[in-house]
């Protein structure tokens, strides 16, 4: 029998760490393994700091060197937006991937298919203001003509005045294409999701639409600041300045250890025992009736594989609603049912997927197959939130 090396199997573990991580969460379950799977970290993390949105002009208009969008306020629609830009409704609907008169979140990011200038105000004089003000402030005095004196002014401009970019890196404007995902989009281009929506305004579920345009926010993460010299003066260096502590008496006897019972040791699945239908009071049964011909190891094995004939049912071990369904580097495909009290299980190395993502199963419900050949076997998981743990106590 041909089985897969330590590295694909390792590669089903860390799948579903990825899948325990995101059930975690209060945010939808989203997955895109495709690629570079096994290379799951949370190390950039620290890396991918992002900094704050500019702040729009009185028109809710950020201005970049190469574009420009506008920011939704509270009650806009796209009709609105475009009335205080002074852009065609129907061409800013189309270029945002949007229906004319749709209404838009407090925040959305929406991009302008042309440049517009800057908004009133915004670097141009009103002459009219200011002599109008400026007269009524004056007494009521009436001149001789004698004592009339005038100034020419220098002519209006004759074209707006554009607007002033906004200071910073320009952001990446990414135009949204079918089957796009914010949790994609954000992995794309290395920054966090919550970042992301908060840039664009997204709502809770992060959802967005074909043909919408995002902004990648850009970094944002200041260097630390130095330390007072005041403060790096006190620092001493090592080993020295500091007190040597008084050893304790060797004649004082140590006070009396309580050594706390060992804990009792999990059952364990040898490899070659045969799978036995679970007892009636066990929380889940057996996905495969077979022969179980790789043990569970932590760290090394996250759960058990099962051997039976090609074409045997791959059942759910307990009621539960189907959270995933996605397939590793290898193309092999993987299931992944959610249950109560943070418990998820993972069914991989299966073929001919009877589910589909967010259906509800019972326990014993056929979800899959095994392959044909002589890879005939489930690799099977019980995972408690993040952590993969020994599938023996819920099947015996």
């Amino acid at each position: 029998m041909t089985t897969y090396s330590l590295r694909t199997l390792a590669r089903f573990g860390l799948a579903a760490s990825a899948l325990a991580l995101l059930a975690a969460c209060d945010e939808p379950l989203d997955l895109d393994m495709r690629g570079k799977l096994g290379a799951f970290s949370t190390s950039p993390a620290a890396q991918t700091a992002t900094g704050e949105r500019p702040k729009p002009d009185a028109r809710g208009v950020i201005t970049y060197p190469n574009y420009q969008v506008a920011v939704a306020r509270r009650g806009d629609t796209v009709a609105s937006v475009a009335a205080r830009t002074g852009l065609n409704p129907q061409e800013l609907a189309r270029y945002n991937g949007l229906e004319n008169g749709q209404p838009l979140r407090e925040g959305e990011v929406v991009a302008l298919p042309t440049r517009i200038a800057a908004a009133p105000g915004a670097g141009n004089v009103d002459i009219t203001a200011i002599a109008s003000g400026a007269i009524d402030a004056s007494p009521d005095t009436t001149p001789t003509p004698s004592s009339v004196q005038t100034t020419a002014l220098p002519p209006a401009a004759s074209t707006p005045k554009p607007a002033a970019a906004v200071a910073g890196a320009e952001p990446v404007k990414h135009r949204v294409v079918r089957g796009e995902t914010a949790y994609t989009v954000a992995r794309l281009y290395n920054v966090p999701v919550k970042s992301l929506g908060e840039w664009n305004g997204l709502g809770p579920d992060f959802a967005i639409r074909e043909g919408q345009h995002l902004l990648i926010p850009v970094a944002g993460s200041a260097a630390p600041k130095p330390l007072p010299a005041a403060v790096t003066a006190a620092v001493t260096e090592p080993g020295a300045g500091s007190p040597t502590p008084t050893p304790p008496s060797a004649t004082k006897p140590l006070p009396e250890q309580k050594v706390a019972a060992a804990a009792p040791e999990l059952p364990k699945v040898s490899v070659g025992q045969p799978s036995k239908p679970a007892a009636s009071t066990a929380p889940m049964g057996y996905p495969v009736q077979g022969k179980i011909i790789r043990a569970f190891s932590k760290g090394k094995n996250d759960g058990i594989d099962i051997a039976a004939e090609p074409g045997t049912p791959v059942k759910a071990a307990a009621d539960g609603s189907v959270a995933a369904i996605t397939a590793s580097a290898d193309k092999v495909p993987i299931v992944v049912v959610r249950h109560p009290d943070n418990l998820l299980t993972v069914y991989a190395n299966i073929d001919g997927i009877q589910v589909k993502k967010g259906d509800t199963v019972k326990r014993g419900q056929s979800l899959a197959k095994l392959r044909d050949g002589d890879n005939a076997y489930v690799h099977f998981e019980v995972r408690n939130g993040f952590d993969s743990v020994n599938p023996a106590p819920y099947l015996d």
